[in-house]
C-alpha cells in the first residue's frame, strides 16, 4: 500500500507524544489523515533488538515509521525490519536538533553531510519495497537555505525519494533548544514553494506553523503536495482532525464528534487495560479533545488528577465525560 494518496495531510511525528495510544486515538478523528510514529533510532532496532518499538495497531494504518541514524548499513536492516512489522513507508529524520541526537550524528546534523544521507537513503530503498521519505528542514547553522536546500533535494532525487517533507524553519544545533528551534528561527514558507516549482516531479509536504485545516488548505492551494502538522494536532485534535476527511480529502461521511470518539475509544482503552497498561497512558493523549468548547478544562482536570491513579478505569472517563456534558448544560436563568 502506498501511501502518498494520504500525505496530503499529516501528523508529525513528535517524540513522547505520537506514541500508539495517541495514533490509535487520532484514527478516531480521521479515516485518512496519514500518521507517524515517534522517531526510533536504527541501533536500538539492529545493535538492541528493541523490536517493540515497532509493535501498532492495524487500525492505525495510515500509519508510517520514522527512522533516525547515519549509518546506511543499519539504516537498511531497520527498513527491512520496519517493512517485516507492517510499516509501508519510512522517513528518515532529517530535522531534529535535540543534542541526543547531534551525539548520534543523526538528526538535523545530517543535512551538513548531504552525500551522506544520499548513500543512506538509496541503501534504505534497496532494502525493503517501503518507499523511503525524508523530513528535513531548510538548513541548518549558517548555511545559507536557498543554497542548501535545493543541493539537498537535487541529492535526494538521484537517491530515488520521491517524497519530502521540508520544516520550513532553519535548525540552529548551537544555542537554541528542541523548543526553541520549533519557534525562534523564521518560516519561510516562500522557499518551500520555490523548492516545490524546482522539483515538480518530487512530493513536497510543508511542516511549521500551521495551525488550523484552513491554512492548511490554503498551502495546498498554493500548489503543494502535503502539509504536515504537528503541536496543533496533539494540542487541539478535534479542530484539526474532525473534519479533514471532508475538507481536505473530499470525504462525504460525516466525521466523529467529540462524544462519539469517547465511545470510539472504550472497546480499545478495555482491551489495553486488560493488558496491564495504565490509564493515563492513554487519556495524556486525550486531554485535548474538547479544546475550546464548554467543559474542556474539567475534563482535562479530571482525567489529569484520576487516570494516573493505581487501578483507574473506564469510571474515571464517565467521570470526564459527566463533567463536560455538565458543563455544556447553560445555568438556568433566574427570573426577578
Amino acid at each position: 500500500m502506498q501511501l502518498t494518496q494520504y500525505a496530503r495531510l499529516s501528523v508529525a511525528p513528535m517524540m513522547d507524544w505520537t506514541d500508539r495510544h495517541c495514533r490509535f486515538f487520532h484514527r478516531q478523528l480521521s479515516r485518512q489523515t496519514l500518521l507517524y510514529t515517534e522517531m526510533v533510532t536504527a541501533p536500538a532496532l539492529v545493535r538492541g533488538g528493541a523490536l517493540h518499538l515497532l509493535h501498532h495497531d492495524t487500525a492505525e494504518q495510515p500509519v508510517a515509521l520514522q527512522l533516525g541514524g547515519s549509518d546506511p548499513r543499519e539504516l537498511a536492516q531497520a527498513v527491512a525490519l520496519g517493512w517485516q512489522a507492517g510499516y509501508r513507508e519510512i522517513n528518515l529524520n532529517c530535522g531534529c536538533p535535540s543534542d541526543r541526537v547531534q551525539s548520534g550524528s543523526f538528526g538535523a546534523v545530517l543535512m551538513e553531510h548531504p552525500a551522506l544521507v544520499g548513500d543512506i537513503c538509496a541503501a534504505m530503498i534497496a532494502a525493503s519495497p517501503a518507499e523511503v521519505t525524508v523530513k528535513c528542514r531548510i538548513g541548518v547553522d549558517a548555511q545559507v537555505p536557498e543554497d542548501v536546500l535545493p543541493a539537498f533535494l537535487e541529492t535526494l532525487a538521484q537517491a530515488g525519494v520521491r517524497r519530502v517533507i521540508i520544516h520550513a524553519r532553519k535548525a540552529w544545533l548551537q544555542g537554541l533548544s528542541p523548543k526553541d528551534n520549533r519557534e525562534i528561527p523564521p518560516l519561510d514558507y516562500a522557499l518551500v514553494l520555490a523548492m516545490k516549482a524546482a522539483f515538480p516531479q518530487m512530493h513536497i509536504s510543508i511542516n511549521g506553523g500551521v495551525t488550523s485545516l484552513a491554512q492548511a488548505a490554503g498551502l495546498l492551494e498554493q500548489g503543494l503536495d502535503g502539509v504536515m502538522i504537528g503541536r496543533a494536532a496533539y494540542q487541539r485534535p478535534a479542530d484539526i482532525l474532525q473534519d479533514a476527511d471532508r475538507l481536505i480529502y473530499g470525504d462525504t461521511a460525516p466525521g466523529r464528534d467529540a462524544f462519539a470518539v469517547v465511545e470510539a475509544m472504550r472497546p480499545y482503552i478495555e482491551q489495553e487495560l486488560s493488558k496491564g497498561v495504565r490509564l493515563a497512558s492513554i487519556t495524556r493523549h486525550m486531554l485535548g479533545l474538547f479544546a475550546g468548547k464548554p467543559g474542556a478544562r474539567v475534563w482535562r482536570r479530571t482525567l489529569s488528577e484520576n487516570a494516573h491513579r493505581a487501578g483507574a478505569g473506564l469510571e474515571v472517563l464517565d467521570m470526564a465525560l459527566d463533567a463536560v456534558q455538565a458543563a455544556a448544560i447553560p445555568e438556568p436563568q433566574h427570573q426577578i
